[in-house]
This record gives structure tokens, C-alpha cells and sequence, in this order.
């Protein structure tokens, strides 16, 4: 199964309109999306390294562009949702002094986020919800993102043919280290956060 699932991937990635669905996936992942863009990266630069700079550009400017979608629904939400939740459990006090310090360190919390497995969105609509200052956002979310899509794309580029050799010979092994990459970020969330 997991390998009809890798050969599917690697045939919608050829596909002329799998930038679309790139550019999809790249926005909604930035806000609500659990999937991170890189599963489709990786194959359609691989599928086509010809194109891996335009893939890791569409992948970056969809994904600020989702992770401003995310600013919107901290800011706009937290009122309506977030707001009474906390009110309810007697921490809109202890809320303050979270947003002093995320306001603080932003900047670094952002791009961190940005560039690690870290669940991108978490931080999209926390920084919306603490009313981070939007220019620091943005060029902190664009530099991040595009830091990490470009360099993914650049090393698939220039070694592409031993990653898809090495991906197709322990694709069970690759897919593992992704699953527990994408649940250690959720495990940070919840103790972290």
C-alpha cells in the first residue's frame, strides 16, 4: 500500500498542474492544514528538478501567503473563541504576560517555526492572537519559508537521483522518520505551549 501510495504521489507530481495543488496544500498548511508542503515537494522536484526552483517559490509565497490567512484568524477569532476559553479557565491574566514574551522573541519564534517541522500554523494564528507587529511576521515568515523551500528544492536539485534512489529503496524507513517528525512537533505544542 505504501508503496502504490509513493508511486501515486510521484505521478500526481509530474503532473503539469501539480503546482496548483502545491500551492493548495502550501496555504492551507499555514493555517489549518496538518500536512506539511514537503510531501509534495520532494517528489516533484524529484519527479522534475528542472522546475525545482519555481516548485520551492510557489511552495514559499503560498505558504506566507496561508500563514497570513492564520495571522487573520488569531486576530479575528481569539475575540469570539479564544477570548472566553481562556476567561473560563481563569488564565486571560497569565495571557498578558504569554503575549509580552511572544512579542518579544517573534521575530525568532516565527522563523523557527518556519524553518523546522514544528507545526507552522500553531504560530501563524498565535502571532494573530498576540497581535504580533504584521511587517515582522511577514518578513520573518518569508525568510523562513523560503530558506527551508529552497534549500529542500537546491539539494534535490544537485543530488536528486541518490535522494529518489535512497527514498524508493526505504521508503517504509523515510516515512516513519516523517510520521514522527510531523507527531514530535504536535508533542512540542502540547508541552511547550
Amino acid at each position: 500500500m505504501l508503496r502504490a501510495l509513493y508511486d501515486w504521489t510521484m505521478d500526481l507530481a509530474a503532473r503539469k498542474n501539480a503546482v496548483w495543488v502545491l500551492a493548495a496544500v502550501s496555504f492551507v498548511e499555514s493555517s489549518v492544514f496538518p500536512i506539511p508542503p514537503d510531501v509534495l515537494i520532494v517528489p516533484m522536484v524529484l519527479a522534475d528538478r528542472a522546475r525545482a526552483w519555481l516548485i520551492a517559490a510557489v511552495a514559499t509565497v503560498s505558504s506566507v501567503l496561508g500563514g497570513l490567512a492564520g495571522y487573520a484568524i488569531g486576530l479575528f477569532l481569539f475575540e469570539a473563541v479564544g477570548r472566553p476559553v481562556l476567561e473560563l479557565y481563569g488564565m486571560m491574566e497569565r495571557f498578558g504576560d504569554f503575549q509580552e514574551m511572544y512579542n518579544a522573541w517573534g521575530a525568532w519564534i516565527v522563523a523557527g517555526a518556519g524553518l523546522t517541522p514544528f507545526p507552522y500554523k500553531v504560530i501563524t494564528i498565535a502571532s494573530g492572537v498576540t497581535q504580533l507587529d504584521l511587517a515582522t511576521f511577514m518578513i520573518a515568515s518569508a525568510l523562513s519559508r523560503g530558506l527551508r523551500f529552497f534549500v529542500e528544492a537546491a539539494l534535490l536539485y544537485y543530488i536528486g537521483p541518490p535522494v529518489r534512489s535512497f527514498v524508493e529503496q526505504r521508503l517504509g524507513l523515510v516515512t516513519a522518520v516523517f510520521f514522527i517528525l510531523l507527531v514530535g512537533g504536535f508533542a512540542v505544542i502540547r508541552f511547550v505551549f
